[in-house]
């Protein structure tokens, strides 16, 4: 049975493979908030896993992972904002 440290990292891995595949099959586009969102949540779980079993050479391509898809989902943030497109609200 899995321990919560390697739940959660197969949780991360198969959010990135999931990202990855609705890319490769042009369901989701790599510009997309959602694309960057479920890379940097997916490495961010992976990271948590590692730090209870910890490998550096995962860690450095899981931290790496997790700047670039931050940087990817600001860079998606800045431009719907210049182009004025509101997220929606949540339900109150």
């Amino acid at each position: 049975m899995l321990d919560l440290p390697d739940l959660l990292g197969a949780l991360g891995v198969a959010l990135i493979l999931t990202a990855y595949a609705l890319l490769q099959s042009e369901r989701l586009a790599s510009a997309s908030p959602w694309y960057s969102l479920a890379n940097a949540v997916g490495s961010a779980l992976i990271l948590v896993s590692l730090y209870f079993d910890f490998n550096l050479p995962s860690a450095l391509v899981e931290g790496a992972w997790l700047v670039i898809s931050l940087f990817g989902l600001g860079r998606s943030w800045r431009a719907r904002q210049a182009a004025g497109v509101r997220l929606p609200r949540a339900p109150t």
